[in-house]
């Protein structure tokens, strides 16, 4: 639970530095636009895990901001896609980026050795979660002695 606050805490600290208006859920629905490319009102909501009454409002307010466009799927005029604008894409990146940076930071405090075993760990615990995998030994921040 301390690892899970650990990250919650510098996401919201990499939000609040480049945007403090939108919150985690808003970002976490950025994101998940960001990963599946355009997307379906009910497959988003599907990701996000919530209804699409819920989805919708999100979208609403994102897209009021500048950061989701929403657009008729040309195959079906009865569907909307959504998508994120440049802004939206500008977004996630430059947060992504904080975030990363704060962790390395922190993962460079580690002696080497147990870099080594934290890498092993996230991708015990990556798979475990069926999560797509993410190459983290190739992260030179993780691996670096300091």
């Amino acid at each position: 639970m301390t690892a899970s606050r650990l990250f919650v805490a510098i996401s919201a600290r990499a939000l609040a530095d480049i945007d403090p208006s939108l919150t985690l859920p808003q970002l976490r629905t950025l994101v998940v636009l960001e990963s599946q490319g355009p997307v379906k009102l009910a497959a988003l909501a599907s990701v996000l895990g919530v209804n699409p009454s819920t989805a919708m409002r999100m979208i609403d307010k994102l897209e009021a901001i500048g950061h989701v466009d929403r657009q008729i799927n040309p195959d079906n005029r009865r569907e909307v896609i959504l998508r994120l604008t440049r802004a939206g894409h500008r977004l996630v990146r430059e947060v992504l980026a904080r975030r990363h940076d704060d962790i390395a930071t922190i993962v460079e405090r580690l002696p080497a050795d147990q870099r080594k075993g934290l890498v092993q760990a996230l991708q015990a615990l990556i798979a475990a979660a069926d999560e797509p995998a993410i190459d983290l030994a190739t992260d030179p921040a993780l691996l670096a002695s300091p």
